[in-house]
């Protein structure tokens, strides 16, 4: 199965650009989310390096993200990178757990194999398997209750695409009808 990064962007495109005014860009090294300003009339969610994990991942936070927080430049979160001790890399942790869960069912219905990121290369011991164990029944809990919105509907067109056969347009008009309002 072949996993294009302009599948991946239309995709996500064709279901936020003309309901929430957000597009994914592919970027350089780091990730980062752009709302919209006076030069850019639509909010940006940057993915690093082409990858399609990061694609993946980048999404996860904007679908977890409400509308305060994607008002905000990286939704207002901090990032500390590689380097992090103990205390910095459980906190890093612990808001990791939820978007990785959404990562992994992302990456499930576009057939891709998952992998966690503890993203730290210094000297601090990391419990990755238990790490691993957190998203994962994070990711089942989400099975469970119910997935956001936006993650749904995102899904949903990843599964249309990949897992049913269905064209790109196809796959986002399923995807729209996840995100059509409830009825009253």
């Amino acid at each position: 199965m072949s996993h294009r990064l302009e599948d991946v962007i239309a995709l996500f495109d064709g279901l936020f650009l003309p309901t929430y005014r957000t597009r994914l860009v592919r970027g350089a090294d780091e990730p980062l989310y752009l709302p919209a300003d006076a030069e850019t009339p639509w909010h940006r969610v940057i993915f690093a390096r082409g990858f399609y994990a990061s694609a993946l991942h980048e999404i996860s936070h904007w679908c977890i993200a409400g509308a305060r927080r994607r008002a905000l430049e990286d939704y207002g979160y901090w990032y500390l990178p590689d380097g992090r001790d103990a205390e910095q890399q459980r906190a890093f942790e612990s808001v990791e757990v939820a978007p990785q869960a959404l990562e992994s069912l992302f990456a499930a219905a576009s057939g891709r194999r998952f992998n966690v990121s503890v993203d730290n290369l210094g000297e601090v011991a990391v419990d990755r398997e238990a790490f691993r164990a957190r998203v994962a029944a994070r990711a089942a809990r989400y099975e469970t209750e119910g997935l956001p919105r936006r993650a749904a509907a995102f899904r949903c067109a990843l599964e249309g695409f990949y897992r049913q056969g269905l064209s790109l347009e196809a796959a986002v008009a399923r995807g729209r009808e996840t995100l059509a309002p409830l009825p009253a």
